[in-house]
C-alpha cells in the first residue's frame, strides 16, 4: 500500500515503508497507489489487456509484470481480473453463437438486406469447452465420493460397508437366538 505523506512545509510525497522498522522514503515512480491499482484491475477485467490497463492507470507494464512477480496479493489480484475478463468473453461469445451476428449482403439487384449470420466454428468450440468444464466437475464430485468412500472404510477397518457389516450382525444374532 502506498500512503503518500508530505513533510512539513515541503509538500514532497513520502512512502511509508512496512516491515519490522516503517520508515518513511522518497515516492518513486514505480510506486503505485491504491486507486491506481483499483483502475489497473477494472480495466484489466474489461479487456485482458495489460498494456491498454497499465496505460489507464497510470504507469508503464513493466511496471506491472514486475510487481506481478514480487507481489503475491497482487498476483492473486491479476489472476482474478484475467478470469473476469474470461468470463465476460465467453458470455459474450455465447450470445453470439446463440443469437448469431447481423451481417449486410447486397442482392444481385443491388437491394441491401440484413441477414443473420452463425458460426459453426464458435458454437463447436464452446460446446467443447462446455463438455470439458462438466467433464472436470464430474471428476471433482467423484473424487469427493471416492474420498468419503475411502474415509469410511479406514474408520471401519475391513473395508466392508457398514450395511453388510450390520448384516453380518443380524445373521449372527438370529443364529445365536436359534441356537
Amino acid at each position: 500500500m502506498v500512503k503518500l505523506v508530505s513533510v512539513e512545509g515541503a509538500g514532497v510525497p513520502l512512502k511509508l515503508d512496512g516491515g519490522s522498522s516503517p520508515r518513511r522514503r522518497a515516492v518513486s515512480k514505480q510506486d503505485i497507489s491504491d486507486e491506481q491499482l483499483d483502475i489497473f484491475f477494472d480495466t484489466l477485467a474489461n479487456t485482458c489487456n495489460v498494456t491498454r490497463s497499465a496505460k489507464a492507470a497510470g504507469f508503464r507494464p513493466i511496471t506491472a509484470y514486475r510487481k506481478r512477480r514480487e507481489d503475491a496479493s497482487f498476483r492473486a489480484r491479476w489472476g482474478q481480473a484475467v478470469r473476469e475478463g474470461y468470463a465476460k468473453l465467453e458470455l459474450v461469445l455465447l450470445e453470439r453463437a446463440m443469437c448469431g451476428t447481423e451481417k449486410t449482403v447486397r442482392a444481385r439487384s443491388g437491394d441491401d438486406s440484413v441477414i443473420r449470420e452463425y458460426s459453426n466454428a464458435l458454437a463447436i468450440a464452446l460446446l467443447r469447452r462446455h463438455a470439458e468444464m462438466r467433464d472436470i466437475e464430474e471428476l471433482v464430485v467423484r473424487a469427493g465420493h471416492d474420498s468419503a468412500r475411502r474415509r469410511s472404510s479406514r474408520r471401519h477397518g475391513d473395508g466392508n460397508s457398514l450395511r453388510t457389516r450390520q448384516r453380518g450382525r443380524a445373521a449372527k444374532c438370529r443364529a445365536h437366538r436359534a441356537g
